[in-house]
C-alpha cells in the first residue's frame, strides 16, 4: 500500500513539473488581431474545402456505424403439371438479410472513427497553412509600408543635400558639376521612393486579393522576440500540436482497423431468413428458417496479408513525419536564432551608417567636407537602412513561423 502511495506521489510531481515547465506563450505584437484574422481563415477556400471535407467525415463515420446490409425480399410464382394432367398454382415468398459480426462491426466503427479524426487534422493543418499565408502576406505589406517610409525619409534628405550643394554654389564654393550630380542623385531617389510605392500597393494587392474583405490595418512593423527557451519546449509543443503529425498517426489507426477488418473478414457473414410456401395448389404449406454461409477461400487470407503490410507502411510514415518535423524544428529554431543576432548587427550598422551620413551632411553645409563623401555617406545609409529592414523581415517571418507551428496565435490551438 505504502508503495503504491509513494508511486501516486511521483507520478504527480512527475506532472506539476511538467506543467510548471510547459512552454508559455510570448507576447505577440504586430499581428492581426484573433477577431479579424478569424474570419479571413474561415472564409479561406482551402479551410472551406477541408471543412467541407470535415462534413463528408461524418456522414461516412455514420454510414460505418451502420451494417452495410439490407433486408432482402423474395417471391416465386410457379405453376406445377403432373402426368395425370392436374395443374396446380404454388408461391414462396422469403425475407432475409445478412448479418454483419461483430468482430467487423467493431472494425468498422474504428475506421469509422479515423476517418473523422483524419478528417479533423486535415482541416487543422489547412487553418494552419492558410494562417501561415496569411502571416507571410501580411508582414510583407508591413514591410513594403515601412520600406516607403524610409524611401521618403531618404528623399527628404537627398533634397537637403541638394540644398547644401546649391548654397555653398551660390557662395562660390561648388561648381555647377556638383549641383548637377546632386540633382542626379535626387532623381535616382525619386525613382526609388515611386518604386517603393509601387512594392506597398503590390503587397497590398496580393494580400487583399488573397484574403477578401481584410482592413488596412495601419500597425508598425514589429520587432522579433529573442527565442530564449530550450528546444526541447519548442519541439515538444509543435510536436503535440502538429496536425501532420496527427494525420499521420490518424492514418496508421486507420491502418490498423482496416487490418483488423481484414482478419474479421475470414469468417464470412451469414446470412438468415424466413420463408413461407404454399405448394400442390394450397394443399401443402411451408413455412421455416434458412440460413447461408459463403465458403470462404484463400482470397481472403491474401487480403488480409495485404492490409497488415499497408500497416507497416503507415507506421514507417509515422516515423519519418515525425523525424522530418523533429528536423525542421530545429533548423527553424537555430534559423529564428541566427537571423535575430544578424537583425541586431544590421541596426547597429544601420544606426552608425544614419549618423554617419548627418555628420558628412553636416560637415559639407559647413564647408569642411566635399560632394562624393557626402553622397556615398547618404548612399551607404540608405543601404544599411534597406538591409535592416530585410533583416528584420526574415527574422520576424522566422519568429512567427514558430508561433504559427507551436499553435500560440489566432486560437489555432483549438482547432
Amino acid at each position: 500500500m505504502m508503495a503504491r502511495w509513494r508511486w501516486i506521489c511521483v507520478v504527480s510531481v512527475v506532472t506539476v513539473a511538467s506543467s510548471a515547465f510547459a512552454l508559455q506563450a510570448p507576447t505577440v505584437t504586430g499581428l492581426l488581431p484573433t477577431e479579424l484574422a478569424r474570419p479571413l481563415l474561415e472564409q479561406d477556400p482551402r479551410v472551406a474545402a477541408a471543412r467541407a471535407g470535415l462534413a463528408v467525415a461524418r456522414e461516412e463515420s455514420n454510414i460505418l456505424e451502420m451494417s452495410p446490409y439490407e433486408w432482402t425480399a423474395k417471391a416465386i410464382g410457379q405453376r406445377r403439371s403432373l402426368d395425370n394432367g392436374a395443374q396446380y398454382r404454388e408461391w414462396n415468398i422469403a425475407v432475409e438479410r445478412a448479418i454483419r459480426l461483430p468482430a467487423k462491426g467493431a472494425a468498422d466503427r474504428d475506421i469509422g472513427k479515423g476517418t473523422l479524426e483524419e478528417a479533423e487534422a486535415r482541416y487543422g493543418e489547412a487553418m494552419h497553412e492558410s494562417a501561415k499565408e496569411l502571416i507571410s502576406l501580411w508582414i510583407d505589406w508591413l514591410a513594403s509600408e515601412r520600406g516607403l517610409e524610409l524611401a521618403t525619409t531618404n528623399f527628404q534628405a537627398v533634397q537637403e543635400n541638394l540644398l547644401a550643394v546649391d548654397k555653398r554654389r551660390r557662395a562660390g564654393d561648388a561648381s555647377r558639376l556638383d549641383l548637377n550630380l546632386a540633382s542626379a542623385e535626387l532623381a535616382e531617389q525619386k525613382r526609388n521612393n515611386n518604386d517603393a510605392k509601387t512594392q506597398a500597393a503590390t503587397a497590398w494587392v496580393r494580400l487583399s486579393v488573397r484574403f477578401p474583405g481584410i482592413k488596412p490595418l495601419r500597425l508598425a512593423l514589429p520587432s522579433p522576440l529573442l527565442i530564449a527557451e530550450d528546444v526541447t519546449q519548442w519541439r515538444d509543443r509543435i510536436l503535440g500540436e502538429s496536425d501532420v503529425l496527427k494525420l499521420a498517426q490518424t492514418q496508421l489507426r486507420i491502418a490498423q482497423a482496416l487490418a483488423d477488418r481484414a482478419r474479421a473478414n475470414r469468417f464470412a457473414d451469414p446470412t438468415l431468413g424466413v420463408f413461407s410456401a404454399s405448394e400442390v395448389g394450397g394443399r401443402e404449406r411451408l413455412t421455416g428458417l434458412s440460413i447461408s454461409i459463403p465458403l470462404v477461400g484463400g482470397l481472403r487470407d491474401s487480403r488480409t496479408a495485404k492490409a497488415l503490410a499497408a500497416v507497416e507502411v503507415a507506421r514507417q510514415s509515422v516515423e519519418i513525419a515525425q523525424r522530418d518535423l523533429e528536423t525542421e524544428i530545429a533548423t527553424a529554431m537555430a534559423t529564428a536564432r541566427g537571423l535575430y543576432d544578424s537583425l541586431q548587427m544590421a541596426n547597429e550598422g544601420a544606426r552608425a551608417m544614419q549618423e554617419n551620413a548627418k555628420l558628412v551632411q553636416r560637415a559639407y553645409a559647413l564647408g569642411e567636407g566635399d560632394l562624393q563623401s557626402m553622397l556615398l555617406a547618404r548612399r551607404l545609409a540608405t543601404a544599411s537602412e534597406n538591409s535592416a529592414l530585410q533583416a528584420q523581415v526574415g527574422a520576424l517571418k522566422a519568429f512567427y513561423g514558430l508561433l504559427t507551428d507551436a499553435h500560440f496565435i489566432w486560437d489555432l490551438e483549438h482547432d
